[in-house]
């Protein structure tokens, strides 16, 4: 007779594998598969705050890993189609075995982590959250169905790398410092401290939806002119008077939007970086949001986060190319030298030329894709920050969002407000494109 409860039990632990509802934990606790899924993203984010990753690095990192899974989730459902066969450079992804079981959120999380390794500094970090985990499925699935699930994860994991190493990120990184122009209105290095530019080749890494970095180039911005009556000029002036009579809520607004990874504090002769979530990690942590308001099933929680992934990747590499090849200056740099010689932004500058707004990009791209998915005027408490910054705040729509986003760059004094705009309109390109493009279901 006991022998037979095993069997049975191991025969149900299949069943729930496949229905795919709720894992039974080790600890007594029952959580869905989806929520799998947010909890690893989530460990994500904290390893690239903790390793200070910079914003369009990050965004690779969620690409890849957001895939991954993805690509391993899917097979639950057999109405959704790999979204890596209609990208660049992907190769076949491995299937899964005919009559064969599996725990796709187990495969799914395996090939996660399985790309995570790769592309993060901290795996030890990571380390104690799997172990947990991975622990949690072994105690609760039958040998060769645990087994067969890590392999096949592990399998995907190691397809979507191959890609990865040949993306130019690898073959970049002994690029030279990026030291900016002294050429009338080009990009220099900026206070506080004067840092090099900030990725200047991404706008060379192999996009995974669009054509190419240039497929949706912005406008020129306005030409150096030092006349006071130029547009050139007059942005400026634009900039240093909102400094100088902002609102309460529009000190807020930048704020929250801020999302600077490091920033440098200067107190007397000390000096410290305040880690924070980066650009595309808000957007990830509104995926979530999204995610669980709408009770999504793992497979479309895992479409959400790859889809979202794909379009911060996308549009920070088409708005790099636009950063780098037009080298615009800074709103600090000419209010500097022009205005207020003691001027300095509500925001820290980050370091990397100003047009288009990256910021406004990659936030445009993002909102178009989720709303795509869940629909317009999907109300939704941002707390992605909440627990960085202590600040949450409400939106009707994910276009709303990116708007306020957006705008917030030059609240902050780090961007003219022509750049918001047009970073805004590269990122709807972006996005709609990919939706566009992309089959998504059977």
């Amino acid at each position: 007779m006991p022998k037979l409860r095993i069997n049975i039990a191991a025969v149900m632990c299949v069943i729930a594998a496949l229905a795919g509802c709720k894992s039974k934990l080790g600890d007594g606790k029952k959580v869905s598969d989806a929520d799998i899924l947010h909890q690893n993203e989530d460990q994500l984010t904290q390893v690239i705050i903790y390793d200070v990753f910079t914003p369009p690095v990050a965004s690779r990192i969620y690409g890849y890993a957001s895939l991954a899974s993805y690509e391993a989730m899917r097979y639950a459902d057999p109405k959704y189609n790999s979204i890596t066969a209609q990208l660049r450079g992907f190769a076949k992804m491995p299937e899964p075995q005919k009559g064969k079981t599996y725990n796709y959120t187990l495969a799914a999380s395996k090939a996660f982590f399985t790309v995570a390794h790769k592309v993060i500094f901290s795996v030890d970090s990571l380390k104690k959250y799997e172990d947990k985990l991975f622990g949690r499925f072994q105690d609760n699935l039958h040998d060769s169905v645990y087994a067969r699930s890590v392999a096949f994860g592990e399998a995907i994991g190691k397809i979507i790398l191959k890609r990865a190493a040949f993306d130019n990120y690898p073959q970049t990184r002994g690029k030279p410092r990026f030291l900016g122009s002294h050429d009338p209105g080009k990009w220099q290095p900026t206070p506080p401290d004067y840092l090099d530019g900030v990725e200047f080749c991404w706008g060379t890494m192999k996009t995974f939806a669009v054509d190419s970095s240039s497929q949706f180039p912005t406008p020129p911005p306005p030409a150096f002119n030092e006349d006071k009556n130029s547009q050139y000029y007059k942005q400026n002036v634009e900039v240093y008077n909102l400094s100088k009579n902002i609102t309460k809520e529009q000190v807020t607004i930048a704020k929250f939007w801020d999302d600077n990874p490091f920033v440098i504090q200067h107190t007397g002769h000390i000096m410290f970086a305040n880690k924070k979530i980066t650009p595309g990690g808000h957007w990830i942590g509104i995926t979530t949001i999204a995610c669980r308001q709408t009770k999504a099933n793992a497979v479309k929680t895992a479409q959400a986060y790859a889809l979202t992934a794909i379009a911060l990747y996308d549009a920070f590499i088409c708005g790099w190319q636009d950063k780098y090849t037009i080298n615009y200056i800074r709103p600090v740099t000419v209010i500097n030298d022009k205005i207020d010689h003691n001027w300095l932004p509500l925001l820290q500058t980050p370091p990397f030329p100003e047009y288009p707004s990256g910021h406004s990009d990659i936030s445009a791209a993002s909102s178009t894709i989720l709303t795509h998915i869940f629909g317009d005027n999907f109300a939704f408490q941002d707390t992605s920050d909440l627990r960085y910054i202590g600040m949450q705040r409400h939106f009707d729509s994910f276009i709303k969002a990116s708007d306020e986003t957006s705008v917030s760059r030059f609240y902050g004094g780090i961007h003219y407000l022509n750049s918001v705009n047009q970073g805004a309109v590269q990122g709807h390109k972006v996005g709609e494109y990919i939706w566009q493009k992309l089959k998504l279901t059977k």
